[in-house]
């Protein structure tokens, strides 16, 4: 079976650090695993050289993209040879104050995903090695909050992944206003937070533009595909100004309902304007905000929410599971 790549990359990185003297290319392609499978030692192989070469440049090239310094030393007989030395690649020696080790305790203690959290607690533990001192409770420190990123979308970690390694992808949504989902092809940049919903903000290859989308509304799996980027990936992705320009939001943001006449006073006590519609309606401004769409779900069939599309789509999605539960 094919070793993987960062399996492969990292025996190159041990090699190259662990030696004490430069070593050739035919001298790593023999003790390390990965080239010996897939080209065998240099002395059976025939026309696997090139090949070798191609693999081992890349690699090399790739772990000093990493940050590790390889140096090329030529020796008496004109080889070439390569080693990272430890002096070299060593980092210097991280230094906390109490509310920096603190700050960023707290900040490892955010994500509680269980892809996350057993990163999250090894860099705590690197922390607390680094400088953090033992008797610093970050919830301490900063008055007792214990702060978490909910995420329940599927789709989260594979598009999170596909950020990452700047992978394109492919997956069905469904737009607010639309019935049924439809295929998006996207090359993903980046993942955010908003008012307790996740975006994803991208180039749609099908639409030759930047979009975003709501994780929500993502049906089915996530898909990967082959190949590079199309599209410069911006310095600074503004996911939540994008949602908030297309939901027409500002910053005193408002939503727009019919109400039954006679019915949801905390909604006429929340409301900043109030219009009769006549047979049995009335029409309501209230403040939006995150959470409103849950609240309008507890007044069944004596709420219609006209405005904006957003929260209309939110109190339908709740109103479906609803029916379906």
């Amino acid at each position: 079976m094919a070793i993987a790549k960062a399996e492969r990359l990292m025996n190159l990185a041990l090699c190259l650090l662990g030696t004490r003297r430069p070593l050739s290319k035919r001298e790593l392609r023999e003790s390390i695993e990965a080239y010996v499978e897939a080209f065998g030692p240099e002395k059976s192989a025939t026309g696997s050289g090139d090949s070798f070469n191609r693999m081992f440049e890349r690699d090399k090239d790739d772990l000093r993209e990493l940050g590790l310094v390889i140096e090329t030393v030529e020796n008496l007989d004109g080889e070439v040879g390569y080693l990272a030395r430890r002096d070299s690649n060593r980092l210097p020696p991280i230094t906390l104050d109490a509310e920096e080790a603190a700050a960023l305790g707290l900040a490892a203690k955010v994500w509680q995903q269980a892809r996350l959290a057993g990163a999250a607690s090894g860099a705590l533990q690197k922390l607390r090695a680094a400088g953090l001192p033992e008797d610093v409770d970050p919830y301490e420190a900063h008055g007792a909050l214990e702060p978490r990123i909910p995420v329940h979308e599927v789709a989260f970690e594979p598009l999170m992944l596909a950020c990452r390694d700047r992978r394109p992808v492919v997956f069905d949504y469904r737009k607010a206003t639309a019935a049924r989902p439809e295929s998006r092809h996207v090359e993903p940049w980046a993942l955010e937070c908003w008012r307790g919903h996740w975006y994803l903000a991208g180039w749609d290859r099908d639409r030759g533009a930047e979009r975003v989308f709501r994780l929500s509304r993502i049906t089915g799996r996530v898909r990967t595909r082959p190949g590079s980027f199309t599209a410069e990936v911006p310095d600074v992705v503004t996911v939540r100004e994008t949602v908030a320009g297309w939901a027409g939001e500002t910053a005193d943001r408002s939503a727009r309902i019919r109400l039954r006449a006679g019915a949801g006073y905390p909604l006429r006590a929340k409301a900043t304007a109030v219009r009769e519609l006549g047979d049995g309606w009335d029409e309501l401004e209230i403040p939006y905000g995150h959470g409103l769409d849950a609240w309008l779900v507890e007044f069944g069939p004596d709420v219609v929410v006209l405005e904006p599309a957003e929260l209309r789509a939110d109190v339908v999605d709740r109103l479906r599971a609803v029916a379906k539960g």
